[in-house]
C-alpha cells in the first residue's frame, strides 16, 4: 500500500518590513510609516476612470479642490453649455468642460517653484483690504501657479507653488506628513527641556497641536533663535506655540517644506525645482 506523505506547504514569504530599502531611517521612519498607512484612501479614485469634476480641474491648475467646488456652488462651471449642479457627475476627460465660459485647457506636467516671500505680503491672489500680495511681486511670464499652504502677513521664507491643484492637496494635507521646518526669533525666557516637551504634543485654547520638534539655537541675552520642525501646519502655529510659553515672535522664517530648502534663494526671488529633484521626491512620497 502506497502511504506517500502529502507535500509540505511553501513557507510562506516573510512580510517586507517598513524599514527596508526604500524606508526613511532614523527617527523619521517610524512618522514615515505611519504617514504611508493614513494616506491610503479607503476608496481610492481609479487614475483611469471616471473622476470627481473637483479633481479633474485640481489636476488640470485650475484651483485647489476647494477652489472648484466653490466654483460649483457659484455655478462657474459647466459641461456641455449646461451649468453643474451638486451632486457633481463623475467625468473622465475635460471635453466640454468650461469655467466662465472659458474651455478648460488640457493638463500640463506638473511644475514646482521654490519663492522667497518677504515679509509684508499675503498668500493669497488678492486682498479685501488692498495690501499686497505674492503675485504683485511674482515675475511676469510664469504660468499660473498655486501656493502650497500658506505664510502669514509677517512671515517669509520658503513659498512652494505649482500649477497642480491636486499635487497642492496632497502636499498641505497632514496625513502626508510632509514636514515643515521654520526659525524663530523671540524675546523671552524658554529652555530645551520646555521645548522637548513639544515632542509629546500641546492643546492650547482647544486646539491640539501634534508633534513639533523644536531645538533652541542660540540665545543673546533674553532673545533667542528656536527651530521647529511640524507636519501639521495650522494656523499661525508657530506663532502661538511659542506665545503659550511667554515668548514675543518678532521674526519667523520658514526655511524648509518637505525636501525643499529655501537654501539661499535670495529675498524675493523664485526659481523651478529641477523635473529631475520633483520626480524623485514624488516617488518618495509614493
Amino acid at each position: 500500500m502506497n502511504t506517500r506523505r502529502p507535500p509540505r506547504p511553501a513557507p510562506r514569504a516573510a512580510p517586507k518590513a517598513l524599514g527596508d530599502r526604500d524606508a526613511p531611517k532614523g527617527r523619521r521612519a517610524a512618522r514615515g510609516a505611519a504617514s504611508a498607512l493614513k494616506t491610503k484612501p479607503a476608496e481610492a479614485e481609479r487614475e483611469d476612470g471616471p473622476q470627481r469634476i473637483a479633481k479633474l480641474l485640481a489636476r488640470a491648475g485650475v484651483g485647489s479642490r476647494r477652489d472648484v467646488e466653490r466654483m460649483v456652488e457659484e455655478g462657474r462651471i459647466a459641461l456641455n453649455g449646461q451649468v453643474i449642479v451638486h451632486p457633481a457627475p463623475l467625468l473622465t476627460s475635460l471635453e466640454g468642460l468650461t469655467v466662465d465660459g472659458n474651455p478648460v485647457a488640457k493638463p500640463v506636467s506638473t511644475r514646482l517653484y521654490r519663492f522667497h516671500k518677504p515679509a509684508g505680503c499675503i498668500t493669497a491672489a488678492r486682498d479685501p483690504k488692498g495690501r499686497k500680495t505674492i503675485y504683485d511681486l511674482l515675475p511676469k511670464g510664469l504660468p499660473r501657479l498655486m501656493p502650497v499652504g500658506r505664510l502669514d502677513y509677517n512671515t517669509e521664507g520658503l513659498l512652494l507653488l505649482t500649477n497642480d491643484g491636486e499635487f497642492k492637496r496632497q502636499l498641505e494635507l497632514p496625513a502626508s506628513g510632509v514636514e515643515r521646518t521654520y526659525r524663530a526669533r523671540a524675546f523671552g525666557d524658554i529652555s530645551q527641556a520646555q521645548l522637548e516637551e513639544l515632542a509629546m504634543g500641546i492643546t492650547i485654547d482647544g486646539v491640539t497641536y501634534g508633534k513639533i520638534d523644536a531645538n533652541l539655537e542660540r540665545r543673546t541675552g533674553r532673545n533667542q533663535w528656536v527651530e521647529m520642525t511640524l507636519t501639521e501646519g495650522k494656523n499661525r502655529e508657530v506663532r502661538k506655540v511659542l506665545e503659550h510659553f511667554g515668548l514675543q515672535v518678532s521674526r519667523l522664517i520658514r526655511t524648509r517644506y518637505g525636501a525643499f530648502e529655501l537654501d539661499g534663494l535670495p529675498m524675493g526671488a523664485v526659481d523651478v525645482v529641477s523635473r529631475d529633484e520633483l520626480f524623485k521626491f514624488r516617488r518618495h512620497m509614493g
